[in-house]
């Protein structure tokens, strides 16, 4: 995944993550714990904590892409693949409860062969 391409004037652009995605905005919304409606308003896409999100899922499948070597199977890794160590949960589930930053370290720890 290339960050640029999912930005416009400085901002991450739901659409163009969804284009890339094969998906709809509404569920990108959903999947990184927003309300469906927070992509349809210009000021709400960008408001810091949308901007974040956003962000925190690109940063989650830029790091696995290369792994599965498609975004598209990537996204599917970061919906559905329960994570050791955090009860079950998925990474889906860790960014929309605002651990994000979790993912990324676990990511990091199963790539230096910590959690191998």
């Amino acid at each position: 995944m290339q960050i640029a391409q999912f930005a416009e004037g400085g901002l991450f652009e739901p659409r163009k993550i969804a284009a890339a995605l094969r998906t709809s905005a509404e569920e990108v919304a959903l999947t990184v714990g927003l309300g469906k409606d927070a992509l349809q308003r210009r000021t709400r896409i960008q408001s810091d904590k949308t901007q974040r999100r956003l962000r925190e899922l690109v940063e989650v499948l830029n790091k696995v892409q290369p792994r599965f070597g498609s975004d598209l199977i990537a996204y599917a890794w970061y919906r559905s693949e329960p994570l050791p160590g955090f009860d079950g949960r998925t990474a889906m589930q860790l960014v929309q409860e605002g651990k994000a930053q979790q993912v990324l370290e676990y990511i990091d720890a199963v790539d230096a062969g910590v959690y191998a």
